[in-house]
């Protein structure tokens, strides 16, 4: 914290940012699930200009109820990881209760997916995947996946033959595709749980007697996670020892474009950015 009014927080204290201008009053925002407020505001009207929204910047301007500490052993760089690293998948398996005695299917291994690994490890949870970039496959091995599949090699045959035919407990798509979200749906066993997380604008084609009253499924949308989850985060971070190998790069806000570069080729996982540097 740079500037700091007399609060919650003062200058110099290390905090997480959270995401969104939520409104901070509605029911959704007391009860932690802020992420959901229908009544987030305008942040140029609210203070004039848009400077101090910005992501890629060297300061933001937030309110004091939406940064929270970061604990004494967690580093910078690994609480970054906070939002889309784990918090992503982690509030999605929250909401379908992943444990440690489930099968778990994530689709697509990017820094979402990724992070699901090591979520659902970190639970206990036994990981089948899928993704097509052979960098992203090797690393979520590396990370606890009993198996990564490409989505050619007919994965949904090959997944009942790893669930003895019935299909896995809990499947969580971080693909954002609607191929994926489709495999998540045909691939969770009947009475299973599905969270979509990764952002899809696409349409699903679904049959709702077939695909979920007569499979009875639970299927969950979910945007990162509620502030009540907040400490969960934090443990997974800080006591995983799978954390690190998330964090790929490291490098200076001047090698940006590299940056993008190395995700669009789908042979990064998290770049940490030094506004620095």
């Amino acid at each position: 914290v740079a500037v700091a009014q007399p609060g919650r927080v003062k200058v110099g204290d290390r905090v997480t940012v959270m995401p969104q201008y939520p409104c901070g009053n509605c029911a959704l925002c007391r009860s932690g699930d802020y992420i959901y407020c229908e009544d987030t505001y305008n942040f140029a009207e609210f203070t004039g200009s848009r400077d101090g929204s910005g992501t890629f910047a060297h300061y933001v301007v937030k309110p004091s109820w939406l940064l929270l500490p970061i604990p004494e052993r967690v580093t910078y760089e690994q609480a970054t990881m906070a939002i889309d690293g784990i918090g992503a998948s982690f509030g999605g398996m929250q909401a379908i209760g992943v444990g440690a005695f489930d099968t778990v299917l994530i689709t697509g291994l990017g820094p979402v997916g990724l992070g699901g690994i090591i979520n659902a490890r970190f639970r206990g949870a036994r990981v089948l995947a899928v993704e097509p970039a052979p960098w992203r496959a090797a690393l979520g091995l590396e990370l606890g996946a009993e198996v990564v599949l490409h989505p050619q090699d007919d994965p949904l045959a090959r997944i009942r033959d790893l669930t003895d035919g019935r299909g896995v407990d809990c499947a969580v798509d971080c693909s954002g595709s609607v191929a994926g979200e489709r495999l998540c749906i045909d691939a969770v066993r009947r009475r299973g749980r599905v969270a979509f997380v990764g952002e899809c604008s696409q349409e699903l084609p679904i049959k709702v007697s077939p695909d979920l009253i007569r499979k009875g499924l639970l299927v969950s949308g979910n945007w990162l996670y509620n502030m009540q989850d907040y400490e969960g985060v934090m443990q997974v971070i800080a006591e995983s020892p799978l954390i690190d190998k998330l964090i790929s790069h490291v490098m200076p806000m001047s090698n940006i474009q590299e940056a993008f570069g190395l995700l669009a080729a789908g042979e990064a996982a998290k770049i940490v950015l030094h506004p620095w540097a």
